[in-house]
Formats: structure tokens, sequence, C-alpha cells
């Protein structure tokens, strides 16, 4: 069984959270002002690296609050989680 940390309520198992695809995309400032191809980048445009990656997580049958993990997407080894709004850790992606 697969263990994730969810920084406000511990260890639980991987059955209790949900991905929510990659942390720390920044919504353009003034979306209406950015053309279309600039908002397509946004909405659709995401990394798939093999190795450390960030992602937002939902613990979704526990406390229902988001964070973000870092997740090694060769071993799916989670290598830290932090809560959302706080940079993310040293040590990779």
């Amino acid at each position: 069984m697969l263990l994730l940390h969810c920084p406000y309520c511990g260890a639980r198992p991987e059955i209790e959270f949900r991905c929510g695809g990659e942390a720390h995309i920044a919504r353009p400032a003034h979306p209406d002002a950015c053309d279309d191809a600039a908002w397509a980048d946004f909405l659709y445009s995401r990394t798939n690296p093999k190795g450390p990656h960030a992602e937002r997580w939902l613990h979704a049958h526990g406390c229902g609050r988001w964070f973000n993990a870092r997740r090694d997407t060769a071993s799916d080894a989670f290598t830290a989680s932090y809560p959302m709004g706080t940079p993310r850790p040293a040590g990779g992606a």
C-alpha cells in the first residue's frame, strides 16, 4: 500500500487522496488581456517529466484540504509534501 503524508493529518493510505495535476501553475494576471495561444498554454500545457515532479493533491476522504507533494514519477515514491502557498522544497521539480 502506498502511503501519502498529508501535512495536516499525517500519513494515510493512497485511496484517501485524489491527484489534482501539476503544482505551481500560475494563472495569467489578466486572462482577458492574454492572447488565445497563451490562454491555451495555461490550460493545457503541462510538463511530464521522468523523475521528481510537483503535484497538487486533495485529501478527499480526510481533512478535505489541498496540498502539494513532490513525487518521483519513475518510482512513484513521494519525497515531500507541503501546504499550498508555500515554496516547493529544494531537491527537484
